[in-house]
């Protein structure tokens, strides 16, 4: 029997596909407790959400797993989320990225793929893994991480998990560029550039909330043929 490595919430409607990574994800050593709809993952995640990770499937009976994600992610909660769906279009990928998903995976995904890749959101989440930024603040803005905040001249706006991720990785690399597959792979987890789109995506959002004028960023600061570069100082 194998030492329990985590606890994981799936959620999927499919029985021979849940009982199918039930049996998958238990001989690997993670603990598994199963949800067949959205309604039944909000319950066993709000408020506190006991589990290590989750992997979640996007077309799911009443309450889908987009709704599950965005109510987990507005409640400030952590937990690595990673959609296992049969919806693998770029749209849908994009969305699950903007809603805060840590890593999408399309449907068929072997065994082993999900069992890496939920090993390298566990690593990445560990107080090891990473430096814990709480709070930070330059020129006229500040930014609550715990919070998902950001306050610019008084004016507060929140962050989604990634639009928080982003700029803790650029507080971390000030001053230096760095280009989008370097993005993916950091806060992403991402080894392939095939969804480089949404980094794009969330950098537009991110310079409506940190710019005074977005078409004339002075933080967040394009750097053509390469990807970005951040500033604190102006």
């Amino acid at each position: 029997m194998p030492n329990l490595k985590a606890t994981i919430l799936l959620v999927e409607d499919e029985p021979s596909l849940r009982l199918g990574l039930v049996d998958g994800l238990n001989s690997e050593g993670f603990a598994v407790v199963e949800a067949v709809d959205g309604e039944s993952a909000l319950e066993l995640l709000l408020p506190n959400a006991p589990f290590d990770a989750v992997l979640l499937d996007l077309m799911l009976p009443g309450i889908d797993g987009l709704e599950v994600l965005r109510r987990v992610r507005s409640a400030s909660m952590n937990v690595p989320i990673l959609i296992l769906s049969a919806r693998g279009e770029d749209a849908d990928r994009i969305l699950g990225f903007e809603y805060g998903a840590d890593d999408f995976m399309v449907k068929p995904a072997p065994l082993r793929e999900v069992v890496l890749r939920l090993g390298a959101v566990l690593r990445r989440n560990t107080p090891a893994a990473t430096e814990v930024l709480t709070t930070a603040s330059f020129g006229k803005i500040q930014i609550d991480f715990d919070a998902y905040s950001l306050t610019r001249d008084g004016k507060r706006f929140g962050l989604n998990r990634k639009e928080r991720d982003l700029l803790a990785f650029f507080l971390r690399h000030v001053g230096e560029p760095v280009d989008r597959n370097q993005l993916l792979k950091e806060v992403w987890g991402q080894r392939s550039p095939s969804n480089s789109r949404t980094v794009d995506t969330h950098i537009f959002r991110l310079r409506q909330k940190l710019e005074i004028d977005s078409d004339h960023p002075v933080h967040l600061i394009t750097v053509h043929g390469v990807g970005y570069r951040f500033e604190t100082e102006i």
